[in-house]
């Protein structure tokens, strides 16, 4: 039987490797597009193009990384590896030409290509999870389709089947991708400081509070549908403060501060700081402060859900690789780069009069990251494991 190479022996290696490099090319893209010029197959809805390929593109192939990594360690399962995945990852790369060609195939031809990699994910991790009987990770497995779902009704709304629905059904994907991200930090972020804490000594641990997890996760879920039906009114802004407020109490638990001297961990709290702030400048846009709500918008979608990419798979790249868990300096700039950057983004939509050059400046933030993040990686992600 030939041997697996290591790209293909674990779904982190191919998925994060490419969704690194898909992270510097997307936004070097919409950066060109957005000032005129560069790829003219773009559909004319240029902003959400931008939105469906950093959920679907970026996020969801993090999270195909991320789950079908980790559910082998969760089922005591061989884990997914060789032809499906390969399978899987052609699936993407599918997609994510698709969707450049936006204007160039009949869309209906596009929805189907793009709609394959998100069903396939849900259906290889539900094989896994339902075959290793693992009852508590069902729900990751719901979200997972629920999201291959609502990109398919996105492309529904794109072909005026269900008009309006493109603009709905991106929202809900980028609510449940946050939802996502709440459920599995709750799980990953104390754990991982509580053992980091354990080895130096500390006494007082992170854990979590069962009620308070309860709260947060059924407000972030609650905040999406509302956010994503009516942003503004006081029923949206009174669920976005609840989030805010119990997601600040949550992250309060769990002992970020003591982490200061390892940015590998730090970044996983700072990552879900960006949930309150997020959740707070929702809440204040919808009670009708002078707020914009896209700068809520990029403190969820580019501060929580980038940074938590960058912070998750920079970390778990380094332990299923057999390395320390140290970052390296160039990552640790990565770090910094990016949280500028989604400050200057948020900024941004404060100062109308600046508004094009903050998004550019943002925008090379974010590619300095991620390229900073392929460089360093692309050979641990390529390479067997050290030991």
């Amino acid at each position: 039987m030939p041997k697996t190479h290591p790209l293909m022996s674990y779904a982190f290696r191919p998925f994060f490797l490419l969704n690194g490099l898909f992270a510097v090319i997307v936004i070097s893209i919409w950066l060109t597009a957005l000032h005129g010029f560069g790829f003219t197959s773009l559909p004319a809805t240029l902003p959400y193009w931008h939105g469906h390929e950093m959920v679907v593109g970026f996020g969801m192939a993090a999270m195909a990384g991320f789950v079908l990594t980790a559910v082998a360690t969760w089922t005591n399962r061989p884990p997914l590896q060789g032809a499906w995945l390969g399978v899987l990852v052609f699936a993407w790369l599918l997609g994510r030409f698709a969707m450049l060609a936006a204007t160039q195939l009949p869309y209906w031809l596009l929805a189907c290509a793009d709609s394959v990699f998100p069903f396939l994910l849900a259906v290889l991790a539900g094989r896994e999870v339902v075959g290793g009987n693992s009852r508590r990770n069902y729900p990751i497995v719901g979200i997972a389709l629920a999201l291959a779902t609502l990109n398919l009704l996105y492309h529904l709304g794109v072909l005026r089947i269900l008009p309006g629905m493109d603009r709905l059904a991106l929202y809900f994907l980028i609510h449940l991708m946050l939802l996502m991200i709440a459920i599995v930090a709750g799980r990953i972020i104390p754990n991982f400081t509580a053992n980091w804490m354990r080895a130096r000594g500390h006494e007082r641990l992170p854990k979590n509070h069962r009620l308070t997890d309860r709260i947060t996760i059924a407000a972030t879920l609650a905040v999406g549908i509302s956010a994503s039906l009516g942003p503004f009114g006081p029923v949206t802004g009174t669920l976005a403060l609840v989030a805010a407020l119990s997601h600040a109490v949550r992250l309060a638990r769990w002992g970020g501060l003591a982490t200061t001297s390892e940015p590998l961990l730090l970044i996983l709290h700072v990552a879900y700081l960006w949930l309150p702030v997020g959740y707070a400048l929702t809440a204040l846009a919808a009670f009708g402060f002078p707020i914009p709500a896209s700068a809520a918008l990029h403190a969820l979608t580019m501060g929580a859900i980038g940074n938590m990419i960058l912070a998750v798979t920079s970390r778990v790249a380094l332990a299923h690789t057999g390395r320390s868990l140290h970052a390296p300096r160039l990552v640790v700039l990565a770090y910094v780069v990016l949280n500028v950057a989604v400050i200057v983004r948020v900024a941004g939509a404060l100062s109308p009069n600046l508004y094009l050059q903050m998004i550019g400046l943002s925008a090379a933030g974010w590619i300095v990251a991620f390229a900073l993040f392929t460089w360093v990686y692309w050979p641990v992600l390529t390479q067997a494991r050290v030991d």
